[in-house]
């Protein structure tokens, strides 16, 4: 198992830094799925097709993170169907993530198309280093958050300006799941049994997914035939779902 690296305080410097941490918490925890944010072209099964980075490069390094905070489900996934993954870096808690070391531009290009924007801007990192955040629009990643800092770069990720209980966390699907369980063996080369207690625990999933159901997608053993509704053993009741 791999230990997964503590975030310290950001120290502001004077220069700008040309390159920080992108911390990816859900299907970005795969390099090879952020290669299609970096050099463009249709994950499988998607359906969409992303324009790819002004610098296509791999990220310099790819390490395993603990991340102050909380991951959660909500939404619906037009890809995945089902909830999909938010950092809330208010919540109590660690979330693991993967962090991947990009420039300022390769940062800014993935997540415009996130954003479903074109890319080609550069963020404004003075903005969100100052603030910790920067809200550039309503939609569900279009918040930028600095999580803290790895050998002196900043933290940076995305996601949704709610937090987790200002919204219903919805059950994600089978296939979503699955999708974050090999990327966390791939990043932190956790076992099924460990992958599976931690996404037990998660708004979304905890209530919704039967823990034999769970084992099993942490394994690979997925039926795309099967829905969060066929395994639930509480579904809850809605509060609010997240604007679009």
């Amino acid at each position: 198992m791999t230990e997964p690296r503590q975030l310290s305080p950001l120290q502001r410097e004077s220069a700008a830094p040309r390159y920080v941490w992108y911390a990816s918490f859900g299907s970005n925890l795969h390099l090879s799925r952020l290669r299609y944010y970096l050099a463009g072209g249709c994950p499988p099964g998607t359906g969409r097709t992303y324009p790819g980075c002004r610098d296509p490069r791999d990220p310099l390094e790819s390490t395993a993170v603990a991340l102050p905070g909380d991951v959660y489900f909500a939404g619906e996934s037009p890809v995945w169907t089902g909830g999909v993954a938010f950092y809330d870096p208010a919540a109590e808690g660690i979330a693991a993530a993967r962090a991947h070391l990009v420039s300022v531009e390769q940062f800014s290009d993935i997540a415009a198309q996130e954003m479903h924007r074109d890319p080609g801007a550069d963020v404004d990192l003075d903005a969100v280093l100052a603030a910790g955040r920067l809200e550039t629009g309503p939609g569900p990643y279009e918040t930028l958050v600095c999580a803290g800092s790895l050998d002196g770069r900043p933290v940076l990720t995305f996601t949704a300006p709610w937090c987790r209980n200002d919204v219903a966390c919805t059950a994600p699907s089978a296939l979503y799941l699955h999708q974050l369980a090999s990327g966390l063996r791939e990043s932190h080369a956790w076992a099924p049994e460990r992958i599976a207690e931690y996404l037990s625990a998660r708004s979304g999933v905890a209530g919704n997914w039967a823990a034999d159901a769970l084992l099993s997608v942490c394994r690979g053993e997925v039926d795309a035939a099967v829905t969060p509704g066929d395994v639930a053993e509480v579904l809850p009741e809605p509060v609010r779902q997240p604007a679009p």
